[in-house]
C-alpha cells in the first residue's frame, strides 16, 4: 500500500506533535522510512514516540536519521529471513544495484533469479545489507550503497561506540560572527578553485623519483633557503650586514644562521647552535649564549638574525633576536562584487574507527555536504591509514587501492546532487601513497566527465584560491611535530600553538622544522620547490591529533578542524564562510566571516 503522508500527520498529531508541511525534507524522510522499513504509519509513528519519550527530541531530519541507525536498522538486522523474501519481491533501481554489488563479489549474477533456499549457503558468506545506507535520503542512497566495507573487511560491523554517540553537530568553538549565520553554501555554482604558486611550473601535479638525493644537493637546497629568508630579514630591518658567525669580535655583531642541536638529543637551552650561511660563514656552526636574551621561542631549523658577541670566536653570545617576516598577502585583481560569499568545509582523516574500516563518519560527513551544500569541501587523508590495526596485519582481503578507489567514488558520486567542489588532499599515512614530503596529488582515481569540473585532485602541500581567498594547507601534523622540539622562554607569552602558529607564517615554508620528524620523509630538492608559501594564506588549515582550534595569527585565520575519527569514537571537522573584499582598501580586513569546529 502506499504511504499516506497525511496519515502520518495525523497520527503524530495525536500524541500532540506538529509537522511543518512545507518542509519537504521532513516529509520525504517520514515517508522514507515507511517504504525503507515496511511500516505503516501508525507503526512509523509508535517508534518515533518510543524512541523519543525519554530523550525529548523535536522532529527533525536529524533525530529520524538517529532513530534509523540506532533503532530500525538494528531491528532489521536481526531479521535475515524477511531479507531473503524481500529479494523475492518487486524491486526498486536502490535494490537492485544493492543485490548487483552483492552477487558480483561471492557469485554469478543469474544465482540473483534463484529462490533463497538454493543459494542459502552462499549468501550467509557474502556481502550483508548495509543499514546505514538507509540514512540517506532517497535521491543520494545508490552511491553509498556502491561501496560496501563488508566486501574487504573482515570486520564490517559499524562500531557500536561511534554510533552511540550523543554529540553529533555540536559547536566545540567558534570565531566571528556566527550569531545568525547561516551555515549552508551556494552549490558551488560562482565557485572558482585556482592553485596559486611563485610561478606556473612550480606546482606539483605530478609523481617524482624521490630516495636520489646527493648530501651535497640538499645541503644547497637548505643554505638556498637560509639565504634567501636572510635576505628578506635584512631588507625588512635594514641592516648594513653580516659577520660570520664564528668571528672573534668584542663589539656588537649581526649574524645570519639556522638553529640546531649540539646532539642527538631534543634542544634545550644548552644546546642551541647556530649554523651561518654558506655567503658569511661558509656554513661554520658555534654554540650560542640565551643567557643575556629576555625573550625567546626557537626550534631546530628556524632561520633567525641575531646580534651579540663573539670575544673568542667559539661561543656566540646573543643580546637580541630578530622576529621573522611573513609573506604579503593574496591580492587578486578581482571586484568583490562578482565573488559572493563561499562556504568551505574542511575535514581531515581518519574517516573511519580504529575498530572497523566501514567509513561510518565519513558516511556522516557525505550527509552534511548534502544537507548545507557548501561550495568547497577540502578532504585531507589519510583515507586508508598505515597505522590502522586492520591494515598493519593485512587483513583486508583486496588491495590497499581498490579500497581507495571504493571510497573515492562513494564520496564523488554521493555529493554529485550537491554541487560542492571537492579538494582530495593525500597523506604521508596514506597506505597506498608514496610517503614522501611534498607528496603529488593522488593519481589513480578516473574522474567522470560530469565531475571533472568540480572535482580537484592536489598536492600535500597546496594553496588554493578560492574565489580570490587564499587556503593553504597541509595533512602533515605539523604543530605536533613542532611542538615536541620548540623551546621559548617568554614572560606572559601567547599559547605554544600561536608561537608555532608564527613560526610557520614568519618561517614561510609549510613544514620549516629541521631535521625533521621520524615519521617524515623528506625530499628537500622538491621542498624548496613546492613547500615553500608562495604567500600568507588568509585561511591557514592545519589539522592535527592535538586540540582543535580557530586563531588569528596576524590576519592569518589559522584551524586545526582535528580529525574526523579519533580511536572508536567521532571527531570534529570545521566550517568556515570567506569573503574576499574589494582590492585597494586603506586597511585590509579578513576575508573569513566566520568559522566553527563541529562535531561529526
Amino acid at each position: 500500500m502506499p504511504v499516506s503522508l497525511q496519515r502520518i500527520h495525523e497520527e503524530l498529531a495525536l500524541f500532540g506533535t506538529a509537522v511543518d508541511l512545507e518542509d519537504e525534507d521532513l516529509s520525504d524522510k517520514l515517508v522514507e522510512l515507511c517504504s525503507v522499513h515496511r511500516f505503516n504509519e501508525e507503526k512509523l509513528v509508535e517508534e518515533w514516540m518510543a524512541f523519543t519519550a525519554t530523550r525529548g527530541l523535536s522532529l527533525t531530519v536529524g533525530n529520524l536519521c538517529a532513530l534509523d541507525h540506532e533503532v530500525l536498522s538494528r531491528k532489521n538486522s536481526k531479521r535475515p529471513n524477511l531479507k531473503k523474501e524481500k529479494h523475492c519481491g518487486s524491486r526498486d533501481i536502490n535494490s537492485i544495484q544493492e543485490l548487483i554489488e552483492v552477487e558480483t563479489e561471492e557469485e554469478n549474477l543469474l544465482d540473483s533469479y534463484s529462490t533463497p533456499s538454493k543459494g542459502s549457503q552462499k549468501r550467509n558468506l557474502s556481502t550483508p545489507e548495509n543499514p546505514q545506507s538507509k540514512r540517506v535520503p532517497p535521491i543520494n542512497r545508490s552511491p553509498h550503497l556502491l561501496f560496501s566495507p563488508a566486501s574487504f573487511s573482515p570486520s564490517a560491523t559499524p562500531s557500536q561506540k561511534y554510533s552511540s554517540r550523543s554529540n553529533r553537530g555540536e559547536v566545540v568553538t567558534s570565531f566571528g560572527g556566527v550569531q545568525g549565520t547561516s551555515w549552508s553554501g551556494g552549490n558551488g555554482t560562482q565557485t572558482k578553485v585556482e592553485l596559486i604558486t611563485l610561478q606556473e611550473e612550480e606546482s606539483l601535479t605530478k609523481s617524482y623519483k624521490y630516495m636520489f638525493q646527493q648530501l651535497t644537493d640538499i645541503r644547497d637546497a637548505v643554505a638556498s633557503t637560509i639565504e634567501e629568508l636572510g635576505e628578506a630579514l635584512k631588507n625588512h630591518f635594514h641592516i648594513e650586514e653580516f659577520t660570520a658567525v664564528s668571528f672573534p669580535a668584542q663589539e656588537t655583531v649581526t649574524v645570519l644562521g639556522q638553529i640546531g642541536c649540539d646532539s642527538n638529543g631534543k634542544l634545550n637551552s644548552k644546546s642551541v647552535v647556530l649554523e651561518g650561511d654558506r655567503e658569511h660563514s661558509s656554513g661554520m656552526q658555534v654554540p650560542v649564549d640565551l643567557s643575556e636574551l629576555k625573550e625567546y621561542s626557537l626550534f631546530p631549523g628556524q632561520v633567525v638574525v641575531m646580534e651579540g658577541t663573539n670575544s673568542t670566536g667559539r661561543k656566540f653570545v646573543a643580546s637580541k633576536l630578530y622576529e621573522g617576516v611573513p609573506l604579503p598577502f593574496y591580492q587578486p585583481n578581482i571586484d568583490s562584487e562578482d565573488c559572493p560569499q563561499q562556504m568551505i568545509i574542511a575535514a581531515c582523516g581518519p574517516f573511519t574507527t580504529s575498530d572497523t574500516i566501514t567509513y561510518d563518519a565519513l558516511k556522516d560527513l557525505v550527509d552534511v555536504i548534502n544537507r548545507d551544500r557548501p561550495d568547497v569541501c577540502i578532504l585531507l587523508g589519510p583515507f586508508l591509514d598505515s597505522k590502522h590495526e586492520q591494515v598493519e596485519s593485512l587483513q583486508l582481503t583486496v588491495t590497499f587501492e581498490e579500497v581507495f578507489k571504493s571510497c573515492l567514488k562513494m564520496i564523488i558520486e554521493g555529493t554529485r546532487l550537491s554541487g560542492s567542489h571537492l579538494v582530495f588532499v593525500p597523506s604521508v599515512r596514506d597506505v597506498h601513497q608514496d610517503p614522501v614530503y611534498p607528496q603529488p596529488p593522488f593519481s589513480c582515481y578516473e574522474t567522470a566527465k560530469e565531475d571533472k569540473q568540480r572535482v580537484h585532485f592536489v598536492a600535500d602541500p597546496c594553496t588554493l584560491s578560492v574565489n580570490g581567498v587564499a587556503v593553504g594547507f597541509t595533512s602533515t601534523d605539523l604543530l605536533f611535530h613542532m611542538g615536541a622540539e620548540e623551546i621559548s622562554s617568554i614572560a606572559g607569552a601567547p599559547d605554544r600553538f600561536s608561537r608555532i602558529l608564527k613560526h610557520i607564517l614568519t618561517q614561510r615554508s609549510y613544514y620549516p622544522l629541521y631535521p625533521p620528524h621520524e615519521e617524515m620523509n623528506i625530499d628537500y630538492e622538491a621542498h624548496y620547490n613546492y613547500a615553500i608559501m608562495p604567500v600568507t594564506p588568509d585561511v591557514f588549515i592545519i589539522p592535527s591529533e592535538l586540540r582543535f582550534f580557530i586563531k588569528d595569527i596576524s590576519g592569518c585565520i589559522c584551524i586545526n578542524p582535528g580529525r574526523l575519527t579519533k580511536g572508536m569514537v567521532g571527531g570534529t571537522y570545521a566550517r568556515f564562510l570567506v569573503k574576499k573584499e574589494k582590492t585597494g582598501t586603506a586597511e585590509r580586513k579578513s576575508p573569513c566571516i566566520s568559522a566553527q569546529v563541529v562535531k561529526i
